[in-house]
């Protein structure tokens, strides 16, 4: 068992997604899905060894689930068209996340729907000291891997309690703090993509400890 595989399912699936169908092949998922696992496990012991402050995520807590949820999304397909890993579980910590899927693949990180209260920590963690977090999204291999840093759904204004023309409105204004590094089917299939996703966590490690240490407050 591969990635090769565990696209090839997902492209049947994309063909065929309904009911009849996965029961049907519901061997072939359950044999992809304990692949990915088996991914999963061994990923979350070395990030375990690169992070002492990691936080041990089990495979079968990480993983995505397959089904939709028709309940709140009763226009959605059946089921979804990716596996994905969100690592790193823990309240006050930042997220680590790996999505596989036909429609786009990325590895990131951070607050991506943070609490009215984390919000609130990581604003008044800018406000007091923001010159650490642009030194952090500006340096070089960090831009690199994952772009500017933006959020479509920013405010328009400064957020109650800082000034419009705060040093640092840019950061203040946002609402979600994560950034993501997109890959492809080629680097999932690739013999060192554990490696590089690895190197991703790395980058963005200061990134999330900035984050953890503003909401710890």
């Amino acid at each position: 068992m591969s990635f090769y595989q565990v696209f090839d399912f997902l492209r049947d699936l994309n063909k065929n997604n309904n009911k009849a169908w996965m029961d049907e092949h519901r061997d072939t998922y359950h044999e992809v899905r304990d692949f990915v696992l088996g991914w999963i496990e061994n990923l979350d012991k070395r990030l375990q060894k690169v992070d002492p402050g990691y936080m041990p995520t089990p495979a079968k807590k990480a993983i995505s689930r397959i089904n939709n949820n028709l309940v709140y999304k009763p226009n959605a397909p059946t089921y979804r068209d990716h596996f994905g890993a969100e690592m790193n579980k823990a309240k006050g910590k930042s997220g680590f996340y790996v999505h596989m899927s036909l429609k786009g693949s990325f590895v990131g990180g951070g607050f991506y729907n943070p609490s009215k209260d984390e919000l609130d920590s990581i604003r008044e963690a800018i406000d007091y000291n923001g010159d650490e977090l642009k030194k952090i999204i500006n340096k070089k291999s960090f831009a690199k891997t994952f772009g500017d840093m933006s959020d479509k759904n920013a405010l328009k204004t400064a957020p109650n309690g800082f000034a419009q023309d705060h040093k640092h409105i840019d950061l203040l204004r946002m609402k979600r703090f994560a950034v993501m590094h997109t890959i492809t089917q080629r680097d999932i299939t690739a013999d060192d993509f554990t490696d590089n996703v690895i190197k991703i966590y790395q980058e963005i490690q200061p990134f999330n400890q900035y984050l953890e240490k503003a909401v710890s407050v």
